[in-house]
């Protein structure tokens, strides 16, 4: 049998294409990166991978691997469930998200919760990226993103939309807004505000110039803290539905309305293959249902 830990290091090589990121996500250095390469090419008797640049291409060899690696990967998810009882109110379930989808589905999730001594329920506000990356390595049970990931190592299915909206202090509406008085107001900064500017801006605001060009008032990196600002006059923001949603005072804020309006893609992923546990499976029916709702 193939040694488990230098399968699993050439299957994350495979998926990034790169020694470089395949290091960072394995949280190992590059020369141990290639040694473990190297070691089951030596189980294996035959070359896996072309270095070309700076990429790796597989060899034929090399996706006869992966594949028996991805499968093996499912097989012991299966195992693992099968053994376990699957029941909807008992074990553990991971979920990964933006902050602001987060802030709408916890309160849907805690009613079972606390029903429901012997569940446990993780909800992990992170990155786009980070999300795909933890669903992809098993560190997650479920994501939801707002893009198609395009990996064959997740299955993953579009459940709605949420609108991008651009949100500042009540007082200043139903006025329209020109960039110079978004200019003049200063944006509340984010992580992913610059993201978020770039797909709102360009078809709203002839002027805008870029991320990098507009005036910043401050950072804020939980996004649950963002409205407060914004109401009390401070500055506007670009936040998802989501996240103007759950503010505790809607009433103060004013969603601009947009010439063009943008919307987001949500998407659900898991592992590829995976036999979803009932617990899991409740899970995505909520958060299917949260979907829907921002998407009306």
């Amino acid at each position: 049998m193939l040694n488990a830990t230098w399968l699993q290091t050439f299957i994350t090589l495979a998926s990034e294409g790169n020694f470089t990121r395949t290091a960072a996500r394995l949280n190992m250095t590059q020369p141990g990166v290639s040694q473990h390469l190297k070691k089951l090419e030596s189980e294996v008797g035959a070359e896996l991978m072309q270095r070309i640049g700076k990429k790796v291409v597989l060899t034929d060899a090399g996706r006869a691997v992966r594949d028996m690696g991805l499968r093996r990967l499912t097989e012991e998810d299966a195992l693992r469930e099968q053994i376990g009882k699957d029941t909807p109110d008992v074990g553990p379930v991971s979920i990964g998200c933006s902050g602001s989808f987060a802030t709408l589905l916890y309160p849907r999730l805690m009613p079972r919760i606390v029903a429901a001594p012997d569940l446990s329920v993780t909800l992990q506000a992170a990155p786009q990226t980070d999300v795909i990356e933890r669903v992809t390595r098993g560190h997650l049970d479920i994501g939801i993103i707002n893009q198609d990931p395009q990996n064959r190592q997740l299955a993953a299915l579009k459940i709605g939309f949420e609108d991008l909206c651009l949100i500042a202090a009540a007082s200043l509406a139903p006025g329209p807004l020109s960039f110079n008085d978004l200019q003049a107001m200063g944006c509340i900064d984010h992580p992913d505000s610059a993201t978020y500017a770039e797909l709102l801006m360009p078809d709203n605001f002839p002027d805008f110039k870029g991320a990098d060009s507009l005036r910043r008032r401050g950072f804020i990196n939980q996004i649950t803290q963002i409205p407060a600002p914004v109401a009390a006059g401070a500055g506007y923001a670009i936040l998802p539905r989501s996240g103007v949603d759950s503010f505790s005072d809607p009433g103060k804020l004013y969603v601009v309305p947009l010439t063009r309006p943008v919307r987001q893609e949500l998407w659900l992923i898991h592992r590829a293959g995976r036999r979803m546990p009932l617990r899991c499976r409740w899970v995505e029916d909520e958060i299917s249902t949260l979907a829907g709702q921002l998407t009306a």
